[in-house]
């Protein structure tokens, strides 16, 4: 019998990784914890719903062992931005990690901070590739 690989994760919507954005900085939280968050541009509902919805396609994982779930991402944020950096560079960027990169720069000021640690990565990558 074939062994079947697992589906990849699906890449969330604008609304999910909102909510993604939450519980990477909260860490595991109720639907009203992530409402509170997210401000009163939302409905309970709706909040509900979209995590309802992202636990189905796998984005977050629900703890129903107490009478409130609690939620959790199931992966962290730098696995999910990795994924959707290689997305947006393969489909706007024809893969070209320096056209991303020149794009992303140009469209707004990084400060001094930002432009070290830049640097400090391609020379980690640069000593990695040696």
């Amino acid at each position: 019998m074939a062994k079947s690989t697992p589906k990849p994760t699906p890449k969330p919507t604008e609304a999910e990784l909102q909510i993604l954005q939450v519980l990477w900085q909260r860490g595991p939280s109720t639907v009203r914890e992530v409402l509170d968050e997210l401000g009163s541009r939302t409905a309970y509902t709706t909040v509900l719903k979209l995590m309802q919805i992202m636990t189905e396609k796998g984005l977050v994982v629900r703890d129903e062992r107490e009478r409130t779930h609690i939620y959790r991402p199931v992966q962290p944020e730098a696995h999910t931005q990795k994924r959707l950096a290689a997305d947006l560079m393969q489909r706007a960027f024809g893969g070209s990690a320096r056209k991303l990169i020149a794009a992303a720069l140009s469209s707004r000021r990084a400060t001094p901070a930002e432009l070290e640690e830049i640097r400090r990565l391609i020379d980690e990558i640069k000593g990695g590739q040696s």
